[in-house]
């Protein structure tokens, strides 16, 4: 997944960026009913570039030990681990928490932090939860300790096309031609091909891309880039994209009386607080393809509940979700196990059957591999400063609003 950019020290114990590792306290430092707590890592981007999906993956830690306690499942001393956005720097940190005792690690966003981390747990026997991270070659490694319960890239583009679909027959107003904008950096290109590969696998797809057009995602003006993408007449805007240039296309669109029929986002940018918060109304209508959560689920609304009580105002989100669920499947293990040996709680997490999870899909099983290949993805729409789940139908709260509204309507 990309970065999120909110950024908040509420999260944070003092003294946290400077010693990169802080022992966690109450109220994760409780006996549970089966002895000591399970000792687990948890590693995120809590400084650098993507220090604010660390500090959102972190508000799903925030109200993990509530839950696990009414779920009935042991309680876990967490370790934070700080990879401040550097590979090498997530390599050494996943070791020195396993020095320092952590006995299952967590994490870490990022396909390239969360790779090194996998070859520290696999070379040290100690198993490794993925929590976000989509690139396919990292459960396709052998290991025996790493496992991941988010979906990877191509699924992620695969079921995009499936909602879009659906999307479109269900509204009797799909757009005939589009134009595909894509950040530059390595995510945004790899994106870009992915799109187009996946996209020859469904042919019933509405609409054909007239004109594709990268861009910097630094740039501070990208008024030239949009005005090519007017100047196609699609009917669809498809975005590959960050936060703040999300705001900035969007601010063109507006200026230049652009309306698309549709905007389509693969990923992160458009359905972020801090985009619906800085837009207002301008805000509303994108629909965002991504790894979700199913709104109708048990325990989603108790995760969303525990999350607007201990953080007020903020939207219940993929980091949260699979931040969470990474460490239900720790504490789910070592019930399981009763015991904190690795290789016991490496076969307890390829045993695992969760059906009172929140993601999408059947629930929480490991493949072969070590990966969760049942999970779905979903469509979310903005919808006056919230977000609604549109598709698929079965894990829906809403249907989807399209055409969008033209801005100078708004």
């Amino acid at each position: 997944m990309a970065s999120k950019t909110r950024v908040t020290r509420r999260t944070f114990t003092a003294g946290l960026g400077a010693a990169g590792i802080v022992a966690g306290t109450a109220p994760f430092n409780i006996i549970s009913a089966q002895g000591a707590p399970l000792k687990v890592g948890v590693l995120l981007p809590r400084s650098g570039a993507q220090a604010g999906i660390g500090q959102d993956c972190q508000r799903g830690v925030d109200v993990t030990a509530g839950l696990l306690k009414d779920l009935k499942l042991p309680a876990l001393q967490i370790m934070n681990g700080d990879t401040e956005t550097n590979v090498e720097v997530a390599r050494a940190r996943a070791e020195r928490l396993i020095n320092e005792g952590a006995q299952l690690l967590v994490g870490a966003f990022d396909s390239g932090q969360s790779t090194a981390i996998a070859q520290v747990a696999e070379q040290k026997g100690i198993p490794y939860v993925i929590n976000i991270a989509a690139a396919p070659p990292i459960t396709e490694q052998g290991y025996k300790f790493v496992f991941r319960n988010f979906p990877v890239a191509g699924r992620i583009l695969s079921d995009a096309f499936e909602n879009q679909i659906e999307i479109f027959k269900a509204t009797g107003n799909a757009p005939k031609t589009a134009v595909f904008m894509h950040v530059n950096d390595t995510f945004g290109t790899a994106m870009q091909k992915g799109f187009t590969a996946v996209m020859g696998k469904f042919p019933e797809t509405p609409y054909k891309v007239v004109e594709t057009i990268a861009y910097d995602g630094t740039a501070r003006d990208l008024s030239v880039e949009v005005a090519k993408a007017k100047a196609t007449g699609a009917e669809a805007l498809v975005m590959v994209s960050r936060l703040n240039d999300a705001i900035l296309i969007t601010r063109e669109l507006i200026k230049q009386r652009w309306s698309p029929k549709a905007v389509l986002s693969m990923g992160p940018g458009w359905y972020e607080d801090q985009y619906l918060k800085t837009l207002g109304k301008f805000a509303d209508g994108p629909m965002s393809f991504v790894p979700w959560y199913d709104p109708n689920k048990k325990l989603t609304k108790a995760l969303e509940a525990a999350l607007a009580k201990a953080h007020p105002g903020v939207n219940l989100n993929t980091n949260h979700v699979y931040t969470f669920e990474a460490l239900l499947v720790a504490a789910d293990a070592y019930k399981r196990a009763g015991s904190a040996d690795p290789k016991a709680l490496a076969d307890a997490i390829r045993a695992t059957n969760i059906k009172d999870n929140v993601s999408p899909g059947p629930g929480i099983q490991f493949d072969a591999k070590g990966q969760n290949a049942a999970l779905k993805n979903s469509a979310i729409q903005n919808r006056g400063g919230k977000l609604v789940t549109i598709a698929p139908a079965s894990a829906s709260n809403a249907k989807p609003e399209h055409p969008m509204k033209p801005y100078d309507k708004r």
